[in-house]
């Protein structure tokens, strides 16, 4: 069967529309825009530090107090979280190096992690570590990493490994098909599904569910994005994957 060109709109020569979001063919297009964020230390996160000290000399009195409701935290190292997506962070970070917070991993690395946790990744997820880099991107904390010992600059510990979380979890009893992606804070997580249909990632509320009542794992659940590709070009585009999981504007 021939299939439909694209044309430049996003439409099909036939004039159907092509939703980015799950389309299989805009995943070149969504892996550049994951690399543009990913590479870009102000908005490789949905958060980003800046120094409260050079907010101080950049940033008269009245502009702190206008933003003030923007500070996402302090830190103790002397800086502000804020919106990654600010003029502010802009500002900061605009003569930062570019580059992945981690180098993508081989392909012989991915299959070491599949070997480990008994299923394959999807073709997008594999093409993120391969291409992009070992986690330490994307929505909430940032995807974790597939191989261990990952550090970022100035942290104390090492940065979260999907396949040690994997074995923790089969320790713990929760499906083997749930691939760790990311914390959502406190007790929520952001898992993948590795056996449903087009791989939808589920928000998990590790507290939402008790074994004496006679429930499970899957009672924790508290939202499912449509697809992996769906999940991540909300955030590649600018978006929030809580405002979709709670259905906000």
């Amino acid at each position: 069967m021939a299939s439909s060109a694209r044309g430049p709109s996003g439409t099909s020569h036939r004039g159907h529309h092509i939703d980015p979001r799950t389309a299989d063919g805009d995943d070149d297009a969504l892996i550049d825009k994951l690399r543009a964020r990913a590479w870009h230390p102000g908005l490789r996160f949905d958060t980003a530090e800046v120094p409260l000290a050079w907010m101080k000399q950049h940033f008269d009195a009245e502009h702190l107090r206008h933003i003030r409701d923007q500070i996402r935290g302090y830190s103790s190292t002397g800086t502000i979280v804020i919106d990654s997506q600010t003029n502010e962070a802009a500002d900061y970070f605009a003569d930062a190096p570019r580059g992945p917070l981690f180098p993508p991993v081989t392909s012989r690395e991915v299959e070491a992690a599949e070997l480990v946790t008994g299923r394959q990744l999807p073709t997008l997820l594999r093409r993120i570590y391969t291409e992009v880099g070992d986690g330490g991107l994307g929505p909430d904390a940032g995807l974790a990493s597939l191989t261990g010992g990952r550090r970022a600059p100035g942290h104390l510990s090492d940065w979260p490994c999907s396949v040690r979380i994997h074995e923790r979890n089969r320790a713990a009893g929760l499906p083997t098909s749930w691939l760790y992606l990311t914390s959502g804070g406190c007790t929520m997580q952001w898992y993948l599904s590795l056996l449903a249909a087009d791989n939808p990632v589920l928000l998990y509320d590790s507290d939402g569910w008790e074994p004496s009542w006679g429930e499970a794992p899957h009672d924790g659940l508290r939202h499912a994005t449509a697809s992996l590709r769906q999940w991540l070009w909300t955030w590649a585009n600018g978006g929030n994957v809580w405002a979709e999981a709670l259905s906000l504007p």
